[in-house]
C-alpha cells in the first residue's frame, strides 16, 4: 500500500472513531440529561442516535466485508493523476472523466470523436490519438470493449495482450495489476506518442 494509502486509511479510521466517540457521547448525554427533557424528546433523540450508530455500523461491515469502493474511488482519482502527470493522457477532459469514473461520458466523447473524424472536423491522426487515450480508460475502469475497440488498440499500441477484460475484484491484488498494467501502458505511450 503506498503512503498515500495509508494516510488515506488512517484519516478514515480516525474519522470513523471520531464519529463513534460522538454518537456514544451523544447518549451518555441523553442519559444524563433524561429528566429535564420531557418523554417524546427524550425517545426521538434516543432513536436517532441509535439509526446513526446502525448506520455506522453498515458502513464498517462494508468495509470489512471488502466492499472498499472508497479505496477504488481514490485508487482512480490517484491513476488519472499519475495519468496527467505522466502525460500519458494528454487531453484533460479524458483525464477528468477518468478520474470521476464516468465510462458514459467516455462513450459519449468517443462517438463524438468519431463524427468528427467522419466529418474531417479534426485529422485521422488527432481523432486516433484521442480514441486511444479514452478507449484506455475505459480498459482502466474495467468496461468491456466491443472487438473492433480491442483490434483498434490492439493496431495503434500493439500491447493489448497485457490488458485483458477480467472481473474487477475489489481487492489490492487486482488493484496492484492494474496499476501494474496502467504503468506499462503510460510508459509505451509515453515513448511512442
Amino acid at each position: 500500500m503506498s503512503s498515500h494509502g495509508k494516510t488515506e486509511t488512517e484519516r478514515l479510521k480516525q474519522n470513523v472513531e471520531n464519529q463513534l466517540d460522538r454518537l456514544v457521547e451523544q447518549l451518555a448525554d441523553l442519559e444524563s440529561c433524561k429528566d429535564s427533557l420531557d418523554q417524546a424528546e427524550y425517545e426521538e433523540t434516543k432513536e436517532e442516535t441509535i439509526e446513526q450508530l446502525k448506520e455506522l455500523n453498515e458502513s464498517l461491515t462494508k468495509l470489512v466485508n471488502g466492499d472498499i469502493s472508497l479505496i477504488d474511488s481514490v485508487g482512480a482519482v490517484q491513476l488519472a493523476t499519475q495519468a496527467a502527470i505522466s502525460e500519458a493522457f494528454k487531453t484533460p477532459e479524458v483525464i477528468r472523466l477518468f478520474g470521476r469514473r464516468e465510462p458514459k461520458l467516455l462513450r459519449e466523447r468517443l462517438l463524438e470523436i468519431e463524427e468528427q473524424i467522419r466529418l474531417n472536423y479534426i485529422s485521422r491522426e488527432i481523432g486516433d490519438k484521442q480514441k486511444v487515450e479514452i478507449l484506455t480508460a475505459l480498459r482502466q475502469l474495467n468496461e468491456q470493449l466491443t472487438r473492433e475497440e480491442l483490434q483498434f488498440l490492439e493496431r495503434h499500441i500493439g500491447i493489448i495482450k497485457d490488458f485483458q477484460n477480467v472481473e474487477f475484484l475489489e481487492d489490492r491484488s487486482s488493484l496492484m495489476e492494474i496499476n501494474h498494467s496502467f504503468i506499462q501502458l503510460i510508459l509505451y505511450m509515453t515513448n511512442h506518442f
